[in-house]
């Protein structure tokens, strides 16, 4: 709709009419209305999407069935119903590299995308009758992921990159998010995965969430500094629980793993809770609940809570008040392993209970047990 503006000329008592076009002055709300019909609700998510302006509301309702990449335009609220309420389904044969992604993964940019918020959908990546899609695919900062199920991606359920969809590294950082009330279930990758060959994704929160029978590990990081990794509940997983590199004043707490390493294998090594050490600030692991039952092959090396190796400089990190129960089989289990490699490692393990978990502490290659004051 057209502004009619008018104007008076006082010198010549003139009448103007000027039109003008509305300007935005304030965010709206865009209410998108799925039927699952795969084209219509494809062209009605892309084009509303795209002709909405920052700061807008987009609500989506209904089952919606796509075939191309839901972008995500930066500086905009993203919202479901509920988890039930609105689902985004990849349709069948779609075979998308993402199922929903940032703009500025789809457009190729070099730099980080601007703020976004996702809430209060599933995600559904239909691996049934698709290859290789990431569920939900992440490239922007301070961004809040919340109340979400993710499930059957035939990839990762949520990738963190500093990557875009060609391959072009970040030369920013894409740092400062969230993710909490998250259920990534039955991805055939890693639950939450960060993909960071630079320096770029670090100083997230992931919170409260549960991942379950992802078809590798549960969460695996490649850069895991300045992360929070807290309260989240791990089961049927295949290889690591949580594998956080590069850890940087890190926090890994209070979260319970069920199992861990159900791939087993001869000469394989799988952790429960493993962090890899930076050596310029240190880390702590504390209060976990890590447990390996029945479901624990008989081959294969377990390690409960590990420090693998530290980077460069000298690592130092806290492991505290973690709970440790295992199932004392043939296969070779570790409860409390640290190691620093060339470098050396300096640990506090204090007030951690070990029970039926093979070896209870594995000290080795310059690691020092310390005492705290």
């Amino acid at each position: 709709m057209l502004k009619i503006l008018f104007f008076r000329s006082i010198a010549s008592g003139i009448l103007a009419i000027v039109l003008c076009a509305p300007l935005h002055l304030y965010a709206r709300s865009i209410d998108i209305y799925c039927n699952g019909n795969v084209q219509a609700d494809t062209n009605q998510l892309l084009q509303r999407i795209a002709a909405s302006a920052p700061g807008d509301f987009i609500r989506i309702h209904g089952v919606c069935n796509v075939n191309q990449t839901v972008v995500l335009f930066s500086d905009r609220t993203y919202e479901g119903d509920s988890r039930t309420g609105t689902v985004i389904r990849q349709a069948d044969n779609a075979n998308l590299p993402a199922l929903v992604a940032s703009d500025s993964w789809a457009n190729d940019s070099s730099t980080t995308g601007s703020p976004v918020r996702i809430a209060h959908m599933t995600l559904d990546g239909n691996k049934a009758s698709n290859m290789d899609t990431h569920a939900l695919v992440i490239r922007s900062w301070l961004t809040v992921i919340e109340d979400m199920e993710i499930r059957n991606a035939p990839g990762d359920g949520i990738r963190l990159t500093n990557k875009t969809k060609s391959g072009v590294n970040l030369t920013n950082t894409s740092v400062n998010g969230r993710i909490s009330n998250i259920f990534v279930t039955g991805c055939a990758g890693v639950g939450i995965h960060v993909v960071d060959s630079g320096n770029s994704l670090t100083d997230w929160d992931l919170l409260d969430s549960w991942i379950a029978s992802p078809g590798q590990s549960g969460i695996y990081l490649e850069n895991a500094a300045g992360w929070k990794i807290v309260g989240n509940h791990i089961y049927g997983v295949r290889q690591h629980a949580i594998y956080a590199n590069r850890c940087y004043g890190t926090t890994i707490a209070d979260n319970y793993i069920e199992d861990f390493g159900r791939d087993g294998g001869e000469g394989n090594t799988w952790y429960g809770v493993a962090c890899t050490v930076q050596g310029d600030v240190g880390s702590v692991i504390r209060e976990n609940k890590v447990f390996n039952g029945s479901s624990q092959p008989a081959t294969g090396i377990f390690r409960f809570i590990g420090i693998p190796q530290v980077n460069y400089g000298t690592g130092v990190i806290n492991v505290i008040g973690n709970v440790i129960r295992g199932r004392n089989t043939t296969a070779d289990n570790t409860a409390l392993y640290f190691r620093g490699g060339s470098n050396p490692l300096r640990v506090m393990s204090s007030g951690n209970q070990v029970f039926s978990a093979g070896t209870p502490m594995t000290v080795s290659d310059n690691a020092t047990l310390v005492n705290g004051i």
